[in-house]
């Protein structure tokens, strides 16, 4: 045997491995609407990191009343960064943080893409508080 006849099965084995590898690391980036389904959440990058911004609700857009800082409780709530330093965490997930404009509270998170089209967010109140989790489905 030549060179040749083993570097042809390893050059295929190697491309094989390189397109499964590109298919199982999804992206979170696009739109996705909440479980309620009352708002859309545009992820992108920011920086070297994944962030989230509300991009519509069904209702008109309220305010950031619930905001402990009292400068921005008068804030419209289309367009305000909801999710924010979101960093790999492994293969097709992610940690950082959540602001939640229904209570003003922010909380640590982790999201997981379960599907090129679901979204799992689970987040927490800093410090050990109460926990939660829902899917999100990617708008197309």
């Amino acid at each position: 045997m030549n060179f040749s006849q083993f570097a042809r099965p390893l050059c295929l084995t190697g491309l094989l491995l390189a397109s499964t590898g590109a298919f199982a690391e999804l992206s979170p980036a696009g739109d996705w609407r909440v479980a309620d389904g009352t708002a859309t959440i545009r992820i992108h990058r920011c920086g070297g990191v994944w962030c989230g911004r509300v991009v519509s609700t069904i209702t008109p857009a309220g305010k950031d009343i619930h905001n402990p800082d009292p400068r921005k409780r008068n804030r419209t709530v289309l367009g305000l960064e909801v999710l924010y330093g979101l960093r790999a965490n492994g293969a097709n997930d992610w940690a950082g943080y959540s602001y939640n404009a229904q209570d003003g509270q922010t909380y640590t998170i982790s999201v997981s893409l379960q599907s090129a089209a679901a979204l799992r967010v689970q987040g927490c109140v800093p410090g050990g508080g109460a926990c939660g989790g829902e899917t999100w489905t990617r708008v197309h």
